[in-house]
């Protein structure tokens, strides 16, 4: 079914889209909370989707063939959420299951409070370059920054602030980059590598890059360091 949004109400929107399994919108003018707590559904948004996009999602898709705005995939519990241009703050924040695929860049606090629980395990992937607070107290799951077609650092300040479990990688040697005491950075091996190989393929599957290249660069992965939690979690040094 097709949906032009033009000037419709968000609530008169997502009414709609509860009517039907798949759905494609058109002219979407940032309606809000698009999609948010459903299950089973296939949408396709051509436009901008306002904040909140697929907030508690429950194992539906939601493709945006352009940008979206902030708390993109708010306390996802399921489904997947492929943005095909850049993202607002706070991607991801709380998500405890299913997948977020941004092909550019993302704001802010992206992967704040993102958990794991049982067989739930998030993955937030991130094509261009993140935001200060990247991975802010996270507690699970795995976020990735691959910074392609970007130059310089691809993360800004205090990436891993407070996190206390899952796993970050970045697609860079991180020189430069401070990262705070209860966290550990490493040069990532062949065997943390393919931790995330499921990961990469979908994004180059959805945004048409090769898999190889991707890969043949230098990563840092970031894990908690249980021998010094959250000890200088804001100072610099």
């Amino acid at each position: 079914m097709n949906f032009i949004a033009n000037d419709i109400d968000y609530k008169l929107l997502n009414d709609e889209i509860r009517k039907t399994d798949d759905i494609t919108i058109s002219n979407c003018l940032g309606q809000r909370f698009i999609g948010a707590g459903m299950s089973d559904k296939n949408i396709v948004i051509e436009g901008v989707p306002g904040n909140a996009l697929g907030a508690y999602l429950n194992g539906s898709t939601i493709t945006v063939k352009g940008n979206a705005q902030d708390a993109t995939g708010d306390t996802m519990n399921e489904g997947r959420i492929v943005i095909h241009g850049s993202i607002g703050d706070a991607a991801g924040y709380a998500m405890r299951g299913g997948s977020i695929f941004v092909k550019g860049d993302a704001g802010y606090r992206a992967g704040i409070h993102m958990k794991a629980y049982k067989e739930k395990s998030p993955s937030l992937v991130i094509g261009g370059k993140a935001g200060s607070f990247l991975g802010e107290y996270q507690a699970g799951g795995t976020i990735i920054v691959l910074g392609l077609e970007n130059d310089g650092s691809i993360v800004g300040n205090f990436t891993c602030t407070g996190m206390h479990g899952g796993q970050m990688f970045i697609r860079s040697k991180c020189e430069g980059v401070h990262f705070p005491h209860q966290v550990s950075a490493s040069a990532a091996t062949a065997e943390d590598l393919k931790t995330i190989e499921p990961q990469i393929d979908e994004f180059c599957e959805l945004f048409g890059y090769n898999k190889k290249e991707i890969l043949d660069a230098d990563f840092t992965v970031i894990k908690p360091n249980s021998k010094n939690p959250y000890k200088q979690m804001y100072v610099a040094n």
